[in-house]
């Protein structure tokens, strides 16, 4: 994955964003628990995750997941559709004018693919969604994937790689990448 980045687990810092997402999991949990018409509500949430006051023109219909909060930052006009996730460790730049469909996935983090390795790291790098992107239902953007301007992501894609600007991609696929080795 590009830029990735590796947190060792296990450790102080690794302690501290666990404790971060057991917040941030409570205060979504009460987000969509919030009656929908609450809006006052929703938006002081919202910033309790992220951690800043949200954009005016930021609309997050719930129910929505979000596992770290910090790591995210909006644009203007951003529309974000109901039961959307948003791991966002590795962190999540959205640019302004962006249209994201419902149960889309933005995921920063993992573990290694190494067996030897997978428990004892986890792995982020930033998702990037450029301006007037449009992300339809059910796609999932991978770690360190930048979304062109202007591009669409059909929905139930599953991006892996940069798409470049004004782009159209749609489809998902299995390719065998590599071979892992057998564990004793």
């Amino acid at each position: 994955m590009r830029h990735e980045q590796r947190l060792r687990t296990r450790t102080p810092e690794s302690r501290a964003f666990a404790e971060r997402v057991q917040l941030v999991m409570t205060l979504a949990s009460r987000l969509n628990a919030l009656p929908f018409d609450d809006l006052d509500a929703r938006r002081e949430l919202l910033a309790e995750i992220f951690g800043s006051p949200i954009p005016d023109s930021l609309s997050i219909l719930p129910p929505f997941y979000c596992d770290y909060g910090l790591g995210a930052s909006f644009g203007d006009r951003v529309f974000i559709n109901q039961g959307c996730f948003f791991l966002d460790f590795g962190g999540i730049t959205i640019g302004d004018r962006v249209l994201i469909g419902p149960r889309v996935t933005l995921s920063t983090a993992g573990h290694p693919v190494d067996p030897d390795e997978r428990y004892d790291f986890i792995t982020h790098a930033p998702i990037v969604i450029e301006d007037d992107v449009w992300i339809g239902a059910a796609a999932t953007i991978t770690p360190g994937v930048t979304v062109g301007r202007g591009s669409v992501v059909g929905a139930g894609a599953v991006v892996a790689r940069d798409i470049p600007p004004l782009s159209v991609v749609t489809g998902t696929s299995v390719v065998e990448r590599t071979r892992l080795k057998p564990t004793p």
